[in-house]
C-alpha cells in the first residue's frame, strides 16, 4: 500500500492540483490580526469611507482600527502593491484616485482571467471552498433589499476570494484578487444608480456561478462568470460615454 507521501506524488503526476493554503494566498488568514487590519482598510477604501486622495496617517489608522503600527504598515504595503494607495518615500500615503481608464483596463484583464478561474474552480473546488462561497451570499437578498453597500461589498469580496482559492492556481489567484478589488470600488460608485431589482439580480448571478461549480460543470461556470462580467462591462462603458460625472470626478 502506498503511504500518504507516495500517494500525493502520484496525484501530482496525474495532474491533481496542489492545495493553496490561506496564508500562502496573498496572506489571507482570517485568524491573523494583520489580515484583519488589511481587510478593514481595504473595505473602507472600496466603500469610499477613506476617499480618493485622502492622506493616510499610520498613527490615526492604528487608533481607528484598534491595532498596532506593524499591522497598518503591512496593510498599506499590500494595498500599494494593488494600486489602491499611493506611497511616496519620506512623504505621505494617500488613497489612489478612482480613474476610469484604470477601471477599464482592470476590467479587460479580469474578463480574460476570471471566467477561466471559474472553470478551474468547478474542476478543483473542495467541499470547504463551496461552503465558503455559499456562506458569502447567504444573506445577499436581505442586503440587496436594504441597499446595504458595506454588506454587499463584503459578500462580494468573500465570494471572489473563495473562488480564487478554489482554482488551486496561486498565480492566477494573485492576479485576480487585486483586479476584483478595483472593480469593487467602481461598483460602489455605480450602486447609486442601481435599483433593488438590479442588486437582487447581481446576487442571483453569483449564485448561478456557484451552482455550476457545485455541479463540477466548467463550461457552465465559465459562461456564468462571463454573464457577471458582461453586466459590469456595460456599466463601465456607460460611464465612459458620459461627458461628466463619471469616476474621474472622484480622482
Amino acid at each position: 500500500m502506498l503511504n500518504d507521501e507516495a500517494s500525493a506524488e502520484g496525484d501530482t503526476r496525474r495532474g491533481a492540483a496542489a492545495p493553496i493554503s490561506p496564508i500562502s494566498l496573498i496572506g489571507w488568514a482570517p485568524e491573523l490580526q494583520k489580515a484583519k487590519v488589511y481587510e478593514q482598510i481595504l473595505l473602507d477604501v472600496i466603500l469610499g469611507a477613506l476617499p480618493p486622495g485622502a492622506k493616510l496617517d499610520e498613527q490615526d489608522l492604528a487608533k481607528r482600527y484598534g491595532c498596532g503600527l506593524a499591522g497598518v504598515r503591512d496593510a498599506l504595503g499590500r494595498l500599494a502593491l494593488e494600486g489602491l494607495v499611493v506611497r511616496l518615500p519620506r512623504s505621505s500615503t494617500t488613497v489612489a484616485p478612482l480613474d476610469l481608464a484604470d477601471v477599464s483596463q482592470a476590467y479587460e484583464a479580469r474578463q480574460l482571467i476570471e471566467p477561466h478561474c471559474a472553470a478551474l474552480a468547478a474542476q478543483n473546488a473542495t467541499p470547504e471552498d463551496i461552503a465558503a462561497m455559499e456562506a458569502a451570499f447567504a444573506d445577499g437578498d436581505a442586503a440587496a433589499r436594504a441597499s446595504d453597500p458595506r454588506a454587499l461589498i463584503d459578500m462580494d469580496q468573500k465570494f471572489h476570494a473563495a473562488l480564487a482559492r478554489a482554482t488551486r492556481n496561486l498565480t492566477l489567484a494573485k492576479i485576480l484578487i487585486p483586479l476584483q478589488h478595483k472593480a469593487a470600488r467602481f461598483w460602489v460608485y455605480s450602486m447609486d444608480e442601481d435599483t433593488v431589482e438590479d442588486r437582487l439580480a447581481e446576487v442571483a448571478r453569483h449564485r448561478v456561478v456557484l451552482d455550476c461549480i457545485k455541479r463540477g460543470d466548467a463550461d457552465c461556470a465559465r459562461g456564468a462568470m462571463l454573464e457577471i462580467l458582461g453586466v459590469f462591462g456595460d456599466t463601465v462603458r456607460r460611464s465612459a460615454s458620459e461627458e461628466t460625472g463619471g469616476p474621474r470626478a472622484m480622482a
